[in-house]
């Protein structure tokens, strides 16, 4: 199948043109400096992929509050925090006229406990077994706390704007704070922020309108959401559907679709049926059926490995940007190889520790792209030989040392 649909442009909403149709979805760097900034290795990796021919990266998460990290080296954007590395790393995502999008995000609950002995997140309910061993149980928000949580969305994508992104994108999927507000599960409030979908959605629609206001009209705005959470009562298709209507006619300028939490990773292919593995993409069904409900582009994520997959995918209608992000760990120039039309296909493969126990209980496949990522932010190539297990022992040691002494 010949590469044209991956070469086309698109016009987004707010008139900003993204140069072809592959898009890198946002995998965490957690190589922030101590002070929560971000460092020259942001710099080399990001223009590493740029020169790789990627139409849109959308950076790791960067937090909005100190005090809620998702992992001890995240970067920070908030008010008293100066990062003066920012307009450097926006530069160097910008090579070869490539856009770079902040994902902005508060990991809620999904704070593990060496960082946060109480999180918080909607409603104090804490994660399932054996997640429930790396998390505390959360503190469920005040009012007067979520408004503040809206006013740091707002004021970080400002920042983002100043610093010369071209973007931002608010991580609402994958169990993190957003997604928390949109789940039934994990949202049992009963104020104005819980209960009803209207009420659930709120907090997003509220951060989005915070975001716009701070950027303007003409500054891409993106979200990342959830297909499912994959988890009996949890955050249905049918509710995604409604809250992508909502947001599309709100003005969103981009969707990213994925799917599943930690304690259902569905993001990582888990219990995938052969049919889907066979049509490559986890979520093309759910993307299918959301596209007769709006026009709003669409990217979706999760389990595209050749260029006939991607391009079948943009074929049928169902979205406008393929987004990669493991390949791309271990193959930086996958879109260049893509868009000339070559026979490539990802080297992506299963992961395994050997260890059931820990293969169940530590995020492996994050643990051991994050390395990857680490390794070209050194300058050096990725080391697809990597032993997995090793790079959980790694993170183990980092976490005990970590827990005994905090390094931030």
């Amino acid at each position: 199948m010949k590469t044209s649909q991956l070469n086309h442009t698109l016009t987004l909403p707010c008139g900003a043109v993204l140069k072809n149709r592959i898009g890198k979805s946002a995998m965490s760097e957690n190589m922030g400096s101590r002070g929560y900034t971000s460092n020259e290795k942001f710099n080399r990796l990001y223009a590493r992929w740029a020169e790789g021919g990627i139409g849109l990266l959308i950076t790791g998460n960067v937090m909005v509050d100190r005090f809620a990290l998702g992992e001890a080296h995240n970067v920070v954007i908030e008010q008293g925090i100066h990062d003066a590395n920012l307009p450097l790393w926006a530069a160097a995502g910008k090579k070869e006229g490539t856009h770079i999008w902040v994902q902005l995000n508060h990991p809620g609950k999904q704070s593990p406990k060496f960082l946060s002995k109480e999180p918080v997140a909607p409603s104090a309910i804490p994660l399932k077994k054996p997640l429930d061993r790396l998390f505390n149980t959360p503190r469920a928000l005040s009012e007067a706390e979520i408004l503040d949580l809206i006013a740091r969305f707002a004021y970080a994508a400002k920042v983002c704007k100043e610093s010369g992104f071209t973007g931002v994108q608010i991580h609402g999927a994958h169990g993190y704070l957003v997604s928390q507000f949109l789940s039934p599960t994990h949202n049992q409030r009963n104020d104005q922020w819980g209960g009803s979908l209207e009420n659930r959605m709120r907090f997003v629609k509220e951060v989005y309108l915070a975001i716009r206001q701070s950027v303007g009209d003409t500054f891409p705005i993106g979200i990342k959401l959830n297909s499912a959470d994959f988890q009996k009562g949890g955050f249905t298709q049918e509710d995604s559907m409604e809250v992508v209507k909502h947001l599309s006619e709100l003005g969103m300028d981009l969707i990213e679709i994925s799917g599943g939490t930690y304690e259902a990773p569905a993001m990582m292919g888990a219990a995938q049926k052969e049919s889907t593995k066979m049509r490559e993409a986890y979520f093309l069904t759910y993307c299918e059926e959301v596209r007769k409900r709006v026009s709003c582009p669409l990217m979706l994520t999760g389990g595209f490995r050749s260029a006939e997959g991607m391009n079948a995918a943009l074929a049928s209608g169902a979205c406008d940007v393929i987004g990669v992000a493991r390949s791309l760990a271990i193959q930086p120039d996958f879109p260049n190889q893509l868009l000339s039309g070559a026979p490539v296909t990802s080297q992506v493969k299963p992961l395994t520790t050997g260890w059931k126990f820990l293969d169940k209980t530590f995020p492996l496949e994050i643990i051991w792209y994050t390395d990857q990522l680490h390794l070209m932010g050194e300058g050096k190539e990725p080391n697809t030989n990597k032993s997995a297990l090793g790079s959980v022992l790694g993170m183990v040691y980092k976490l005990g040392k970590n827990a005994v002494k905090k390094v931030r």
